[in-house]
């Protein structure tokens, strides 16, 4: 199948599946012509791919997945690589998490800080804001 049929299965642009091949992720043959041609685990591999970073997964994280479906295995997740993968992803999600937390901690103090030095000032009425944290 050509790369718009494969894109239109898979749910995305052609310019993406490019963007797959790129990487390495997906290998087409090609025809006489030169034109890329993809079969149904093409369009399989694809889908996982898009599966994945919908779940957050960077494109090239995805390849532990898509060598488990190589080894023939029914499910992209049921190799190791693919468990480290779901945990890669999740303590860069929780340092991201502890991140933010930590800047919005400041943020709340400098509030806080900041609406005890002007508390002084009595805002004019109706235009005051409720410090909360």
């Amino acid at each position: 199948m050509r790369i718009g049929e494969l894109a239109r299965r898979a749910g995305v642009t052609t310019k993406a599946v490019r963007y797959y091949e790129s990487l390495g992720l997906l290998a087409p043959t090609r025809l006489t012509n030169g034109y890329r041609d993809y079969d149904e685990h093409d369009v399989r591999l694809t889908q996982e791919i898009r599966a994945l970073c919908h779940l957050g997964l960077p494109v090239k994280a995805t390849r532990p997945f898509l060598e488990c479906l190589a080894l023939g295995h029914r499910h992209a997740d049921d190799c190791p690589a693919a468990l480290a993968g779901y945990r890669d992803a999740i303590d860069e999600l929780t340092q991201r998490i502890e991140g933010l937390t930590a800047r919005r901690a400041v943020l709340v103090a400098h509030l806080h800080e900041a609406a005890h030095r002007n508390s002084r000032f009595s805002p004019a009425k109706g235009q005051g804001h409720e410090v909360t944290g």
